[in-house]
């Protein structure tokens, strides 16, 4: 199934074992799960790392795929070797977050007639392209794969607690890659670099959050150095 993160993913295969996680409620694995909780996703990605038994993988995820990321290497230290956040915080609470998310999701006007009318109004471009490629043909139309209000309950832990004292936690090394107009607050990414001042951090400018789908290749410039530094 097409995700988000094809792009990224194939330029870091040539050299690296990469293994896509479709986290719950996404698409391709289970559409309506019960446990949309922190701690479900987080026993995810450990039971990923166990049954394909991966010796201590490096973890990189963008937005809240990063921030199951950074909960995973806060709670599992042994398991991981370094740890990548793309657009992603260890800040909170962000009381608005569902909300938002919940009232662009209302705004798609669903079903898509064609999947060329979904990326002009994803934003055309590689952004509305990549968003597009993760619809599915149904029903007389083109529709999301995941379920709006699965969604928005995903979002509900990270909108009414903070989750610092996890990120205090992690002692892998991490690399924090935001873009221009990040949707972290300027604030929080301060005080994640004051807390840990080892970590490495970079902006891309020209970017927003899809920064991933926007300038691929400077990310993957990123990855690789990063990766490289490891050994």
């Amino acid at each position: 199934m097409p995700t988000l993160w094809d792009v990224p993913a194939r330029s870091l295969s040539s050299g690296y074992r990469v293994v896509a996680v479709d986290q719950r409620g996404h698409g391709a694995g289970e559409r309506h799960p019960q446990d949309v909780s922190r701690a479900a996703y987080v026993a995810d990605a450990v039971a990923v790392v166990d049954q394909l038994a991966l010796q201590r993988p490096v973890l990189v995820g963008q937005s809240l795929g990063g921030h199951t990321a950074m909960l995973t290497a806060a709670a599992h230290p042994g398991l991981v070797r370094a740890l990548v956040l793309v657009e992603a915080g260890s800040g909170g609470p962000h009381p608005n977050g569902p909300a938002d998310i919940g009232g662009w999701l209302d705004s798609w006007p669903t079903p898509f007639p064609s999947r060329e009318a979904a990326v002009a109004f994803l934003g055309g471009g590689p952004v509305g392209a990549g968003w597009a490629a993760g619809l599915e043909e149904r029903d007389g139309g083109w529709w999301p794969r995941f379920d709006r209000e699965v969604m928005v309950r995903s979002l509900a832990e990270n909108a009414q607690r903070s989750y610092w004292h996890k990120w205090g936690q992690i002692v892998c090394p991490t690399l924090v890659v935001l873009a221009q107009s990040s949707y972290i607050p300027a604030p929080e990414a301060d005080e994640m670099l004051r807390r840990r001042p080892d970590t490495m951090a970079m902006s891309i400018p020209g970017t927003s959050h899809d920064l991933h789908l926007e300038q691929p290749g400077i990310l993957h410039t990123a990855l690789s150095g990063f990766l490289d530094g490891l050994t």
